[in-house]
């Protein structure tokens, strides 16, 4: 192989790496610059105020996310673990505000440790084990709130609400805690030695054992981290609708795994962002908006057009995955 030959494949490898990385940034801009021309009420404040807003909810969730699926894991439990959290904090307002946000956090971080548990020491399937817990979780959500015919309300002077309903230059607070959560778990996917282990297990966990990282504790830990942040999902929601609600949650685990993906982590492990996540949390966010914005179309094809979307996705960073091989 000729210096030419080798530096066009290295060329060609840089490049399918940064389309792999980048390329849903590129589609979110160009949708976005789409939809505000179409549209005249998309460029609003208003519109473009509840669309980060609406977004926030899932964005937490998918962060514990992307943790788990750039290890080469996968956590169903978290639309249960989000329902739960919620009933669980809309049940504790009337406790105080302390007892509205840990009592949720510790459920869900609890249920989280356990999968953990199961999986690094018992080396059973994650997705039988957080599929056990979903509907561990849906249960006992249910048993709390009698099948679901009881939801609890919180009382609209309660200071709790302030985390779902609050505003801070007439951005809503949730979106603000979602950008802390965010910063926060890029310094640790990325500046940190948890991190640096994170990307090793899920490049090959072999290696990783035989070069010594705590590879059991690692696992215990991110899903312990994406149990609590399901959990914290859950607490954002009752304080901004008020309640407990316990229809929500359902499918929420694969709205979670679809945006991390479209975002440029692999399903297969070992290579993601914290920002492309963000922006699949976006793109997915501005779909669902723009179908809105049309009006003439079913809710339904929201599902439709991120399922048809996710698909593309997973081929092009197939595809772009051989290549950078080659």
């Amino acid at each position: 192989m000729t210096a030419t030959t080798t530096q066009t494949a290295a060329r060609n490898a840089a490049f399918a790496g940064v389309l792999q990385r980048q390329g849903a940034a590129v589609v979110l801009v160009l949708g976005v610059a789409a939809a505000w021309f179409a549209f005249p009420h998309f460029g609003t404040a208003d519109n473009l105020r509840s669309l980060v807003l609406q977004g926030s909810f899932l964005a937490v969730i998918a962060l514990g996310m992307t943790f788990v699926i750039i290890s080469g894991g996968i956590d169903l439990s978290v639309g249960s673990n989000y329902a739960l959290g919620g009933v669980l904090a809309a049940w504790g307002a009337q406790y105080g505000l302390v007892v509205a946000i840990l009592l949720p956090l510790a459920v869900c971080s609890l249920i989280g440790f356990v999968n953990g548990l199961l999986i690094a020491r018992t080396g059973m399937a994650p997705f039988i084990v957080t599929l056990a817990s979903l509907l561990f979780a849906r249960g006992l959500l249910l048993a709390l709130t009698s099948e679901g015919a009881t939801t609890y309300k919180v009382d609209p002077g309660s200071a709790f609400l302030w985390l779902g309903q609050g505003t801070i230059f007439g951005v809503g607070v949730p979106v603000y805690l979602t950008l802390v959560l965010f910063a926060l778990g890029g310094l640790l996917l990325r500046r940190t030695r948890f991190g640096q282990s994170v990307f090793a297990i899920g490049g090959a966990e072999q290696s990783a054992l035989l070069m010594g990282l705590p590879v059991a504790r690692t696992k215990i830990s991110l899903y312990t981290l994406s149990g609590g942040l399901a959990g914290f999902a859950g607490v954002l929601t009752a304080a901004y609708l008020q309640s407990g609600v316990t229809v929500i949650g359902v499918g929420t685990e694969l709205d979670a795994i679809s945006v991390v993906v479209i975002g440029g982590t692999l399903l297969t492990g070992g290579a993601g962002t914290i920002i492309g996540t963000l922006v699949g949390v976006l793109l997915r966010t501005l779909i669902q908006n723009v179908i809105n914005q049309i009006g003439t179309l079913d809710s339904n094809y929201q599902t439709v057009v991120s399922g048809a979307f996710l698909l593309v996705v997973v081929v092009i960073q197939r595809l772009l995955a051989r290549s950078r091989t080659r």
